[in-house]
């Protein structure tokens, strides 16, 4: 199954960074507002003891740990205007850091409560304070297990069970912020405002959790149409359904899919798909390397499919340069293959793999260059090919490929030899495995 390939977009006008500053100025903004509720209750010079200080450290760190974690809710909302402003990735990584802060805060302001009175027994006399305490425990609890040395060693699977764990927080803590915070007492702004903000987190989390999945999936009725081995523990799964022509997505992004058998009917993976949405079919590829995913390589057509998304900000309007160097390891082809449809003629692609059995899509990469530019095509570099050993945009890459300079460069991939940063980026190197350059165009050098 094949789409012919599309012309590549045009570059978007607006910088997706701006969505991401506009989005840090309201969380400061609402966080000082926050804050501001205790400076406005608090009388002139009412704090004068060492008690005192401590009781208002306290309160000033729980209002902060109340903002955070309705900000953490929400990150994890899965709202489609916060991921397509924010991008999945940076969703993901300040949900990561905010979370140490999260844990640090709750814990000072326990202590500092606590202290600040002088008696640990005034801390438990309500039922509502009682629900805080065991709040607090399981926020430690999943602090704790979120450490890279022991999440390592847990499964995806446990992992996930037992972060659900903390929409319990946000029930438990509830009752102790507004039954025994005195910003938040009586009919005050403060009292309003925080409700606000809760309806407000929750309502995004109902929506891009439950609502608009429920939604996409009632329309499009997702169905496993085949299953197709594509590589020795690769296979590409086809998706259809109805009304697809209107289900908004784009090339490089990703669903989190959900398939109604035995084994796999209780949790969902996020793949990206594998090639541009065209109408008629999705199609995801899926290296098998546990449990689920060897499930998945054995799914019949007519699975019932649920899936949330589309998801991620990977897409061909997102380059900051007209043409575009995409890089790609094993089954990192995936998002780049589908991505390749939606750019323009002069894109590269870098794509390595440990063999040549393992070179993902090589067909389909080559015909792809070939719709485009006639002429054009691939060449194929093993372990002993001379290259250069870093992908750096003004050092090696330049070099060997002369658009690489004015290029937008992403790389797919395994971290080992593709990090973040350029500077120790060693996708281009050939000291094993087999790699091949995609061409797509014929005046490659000009």
């Amino acid at each position: 199954m094949q789409a012919s390939p599309p012309a590549g977009p045009v570059l978007a006008d607006s910088d997706p960074g701006n969505s991401r500053v506009l989005f840090v100025i309201l969380f400061w903004f609402a966080l000082a507002t926050s804050v501001e509720l205790w400076w406005l209750d608090t009388p002139a010079r009412s704090v004068t003891s060492t008690g005192e200080v401590l009781l208002a450290a306290g309160r000033i760190s729980g209002m902060v740990a109340g903002f955070v974690l309705l900000a953490q809710v929400l990150l994890m909302s899965r709202v489609g205007w916060l991921e397509r402003g924010m991008g999945s990735y940076a969703l993901t990584v300040w949900h990561r850091e905010l979370g140490g802060y999260l844990v640090v805060a709750v814990l000072a302001h326990v202590v500092l409560i606590g202290v600040g009175y002088g008696s640990w027994s005034l801390l438990i006399r309500t039922r509502d304070i009682l629900s805080a305490f065991l709040a607090t425990g399981i926020l430690v609890g999943v602090g704790v297990l979120a450490i890279r040395a022991i999440r390592r060693v847990l499964p995806y699977e446990a992992w996930y069970f037992l972060h659900l764990s903390t929409y319990l927080i946000l029930l438990l803590s509830y009752g102790h912020q507004f039954a025994d915070g005195q910003e938040l007492a009586g009919g005050h702004f403060g009292r309003w405002y925080w409700t606000a903000l809760y309806a407000f987190v929750i309502g995004c989390l109902a929506w891009g959790r439950v609502l608009a999945p429920l939604a996409l999936n009632l329309r499009h009725r997702l169905v496993v149409t085949e299953v197709i081995s594509e590589a020795p523990d690769m296979v590409s799964i086809y998706i259809g359904g109805r009304r697809l022509p209107e289900l908004r997505a784009r090339a490089g992004q990703y669903f989190r899919w959900r398939f109604l058998t035995r084994g796999c009917w209780w949790q969902a993976h996020p793949f990206s798909l594998s090639a541009a949405p065209n109408g008629q079919w999705l199609r995801l590829t899926v290296k098998v390397v546990g449990d689920h995913t060897a499930n998945l390589a054995r799914l019949r057509p007519g699975v019932r499919v649920f899936a949330e998304g589309p998801s991620g900000v990977f897409t061909a309007d997102r380059r900051r340069r007209y043409r575009a160097l995409l890089i790609a390891g094993g089954s990192g082809i995936a998002p780049i293959r589908a991505l390749l449809e939606d750019l323009p003629d002069g894109t590269v692609v870098i794509y390595r793999a440990r063999s040549e059995d393992e070179l993902v899509f090589r067909e389909e990469l080559e015909w792809l260059a070939a719709e485009r530019a006639p002429g054009s095509g691939s060449c194929s570099a093993t372990g002993t090919t001379p290259g250069p050993s870093g992908c750096s945009p003004s050092a090696g890459c330049a070099s060997w490929c002369p658009t690489c300079a004015a290029a937008t460069c992403t790389c797919a991939g395994r971290k080992a030899w593709c990090p973040r940063r350029w500077g120790r980026c060693g996708g281009c190197g050939y000291r094993d495995g087999r790699s091949i350059l995609i061409r797509s165009s014929s005046e490659y050098g000009r």
